[in-house]
């Protein structure tokens, strides 16, 4: 029996090293999470740690990235994926890249995540709050799904929220308690830095995670990751045009030389088998490489 736990005990090792989810350390394995550090800047504002409250918080948030293993070295490798898509939109609108973050703690950059409010997508919209950012969304089409849109989305909101309390710290706050929310706690306490609210233990873990996420992903190792697949972003073969009604999406996919299943994997937005299209919009279908 003590022989089979040994046995055991090694090949869970063997596989957490191979794994990347354990540091070594003077030849031995050891998860040890990374030391606060004096400062992170964030959206090109320093955040500091220099009281015992945020000290405390900020450590225990890099303890819960460097413990939740098979998670974070998931997010790990999809980073390549969806930053590739996400980094260009948020430049083109002018939003600081470090808000690819955001995506991570909402969604762990999983595309097709779904909360239990019915929060979608890597952004995280609900039905309404997409709906009021311009996005489509009924039993065919549901743009929360479609990266480039859902990022175009969450720029809209982020740049309002910006405008609204010139404090970027603020606005990753607003993402999660909402604008009203924030805005009436800024008022009642007569405070308006991030650091000087008292917000939902909720908001304030958001705002710290963001933090420890993009010291993830600047330097794995350091939380003793060593992982170095990452998982490729590879673009579309064609993207089709189409204003006229898809009766079938099968056959579409037929048409194109491509399975309804690869289809439907690089048109997540695409909730049906079918797309009814009664007016005639122009819709975007990508045509995966093979």
């Amino acid at each position: 029996m003590k022989k089979t736990l040994f046995i055991l005990a090694l090949l869970l090792s063997q596989f957490a090293q191979a794994q990347g989810l354990y540091q070594k350390t003077n030849g031995e394995l050891h998860p040890t999470p990374p030391k606060v550090p004096q400062y992170v800047v964030f959206c090109g504002d320093t955040i500091r740690f220099d009281t015992h409250e945020k000290y405390e918080r900020m450590d225990r948030e890099l303890m819960a990235f460097t413990y939740m293993q098979t998670t974070t070295t998931l997010m790990l490798k999809r980073s390549m994926r969806f930053f590739a898509q996400i980094s260009p939109v948020l430049k083109a609108n002018g939003v600081p890249d470090d808000f690819k973050y955001l995506c991570v703690i909402e969604s762990n950059l999983d595309p097709q995540a779904v909360s239990v409010a019915g929060a979608a997508g890597l952004w995280q919209f609900t039905k309404a709050t997409a709906k009021d950012y311009g996005l489509e969304v009924n039993a065919e089409v549901d743009e929360r799904y479609h990266i480039a849109k859902e990022t175009e989305a969450a720029c809209k909101y982020l740049l309002r929220a910006y405008n609204r309390y010139h404090d970027w710290a603020l606005v990753a706050a607003s993402y999660n308690c909402g604008t009203g929310g924030l805005s009436r706690r800024i008022e009642e306490q007569k405070r308006s830095t991030f650091d000087q609210l008292w917000l939902p233990e909720e908001t304030t873990r958001y705002v710290y995670r963001i933090l420890v996420a993009k010291m993830l992903f600047e330097s794995p190792v350091s939380f003793g990751f060593d992982v170095p697949e990452r998982y490729p972003y590879i673009a579309p073969l064609q993207t089709v045009t189409t204003a006229e009604p898809i009766p079938s999406l099968v056959d579409f996919a037929e048409k194109y030389g491509v399975s309804y299943a690869e289809l439907k994997r690089a048109n997540l937005w695409l909730r049906d088998s079918k797309l009814t299209n009664k007016d005639h919009k122009n819709y975007k279908i990508a045509i995966p490489a093979q």
